[in-house]
């Protein structure tokens, strides 16, 4: 693919003796906000290993009952979109607004396609009583019956990475947006690598929690 020339100027903020000062600084600060996000999954990380140590035989029956296809479709989904938005980082680094666009495009796409079948399954849970704390019931013989503490764990878990997911979805439409008016060069691409390391943070939390909860 051929260079497109960039049409856009980026100015550095007066507070940056340079860009390279700037993007530094921002990367810096981004890493820092994405250490916080480390500290609140292995909180919840510490929590599943108390438990899961506590009631061995609970969480053996109750995650017997998760989707390990659905789990393991969506895994292959966040692992291609992790490829695609690098590719979208690496096509703003080199000037390539159209594959820029295609990229995040295909990124939003995968995202979506994990929510949509996250909501599937999510639906047949709820379908079964399997909701956490007062709402647990289950309505079909065979369906673990001291399951709370599992699917309040899993619940919470999946359900904080899926709010983490839709987040990117849309910090991802506001990068294809600038991408689309050509705002992304190799003279500035800020934005896209740090929505990408986000990006990669995200898929790698479920890359743990689809192992600790649909595989163990």
């Amino acid at each position: 693919m051929s260079s497109e020339a960039p049409s856009f100027k980026h100015h550095v903020g007066h507070h940056f003796a340079d860009a390279d000062q700037e993007f530094s600084a921002n990367k810096f600060g981004f890493w820092l906000f994405l250490a916080t996000e480390i500290l609140m999954f292995g909180g919840l990380f510490v929590a599943y290993a108390v438990f899961r140590g506590l009631y061995p035989e609970m969480w053996s029956e109750a995650s017997g009952h998760l989707n390990r296809i659905m789990g393991g479709t969506n895994t292959v989904v966040l692992i291609l979109s992790s490829v695609t938005m690098a590719l979208a980082v690496r096509s703003a680094q080199t000037n390539q607004r159209k594959a820029t666009v295609g990229f995040l495009v295909a990124t939003l796409a995968l995202a979506a396609t994990f929510m949509v079948i996250k909501y599937i399954e999510y639906s047949a849970k709820f379908h079964h009583g399997l909701l956490p704390g007062t709402w647990y019931a289950p309505h079909e013989a065979g369906l673990p019956v001291q399951g709370n503490l599992f699917f309040g764990m899993y619940f919470m878990t999946t359900g904080l990475h899926g709010l983490h997911v839709l987040a990117g979805m849309i910090v991802i439409t506001w990068l294809l947006r600038k991408a689309a008016a050509g705002q992304f060069s190799s003279s500035w691409y800020t934005p896209v690598e740090v929505v990408g390391l986000y990006w990669h943070l995200v898929d790698m939390v479920w890359i743990f929690l689809f192992p600790l909860y649909y595989l163990i």
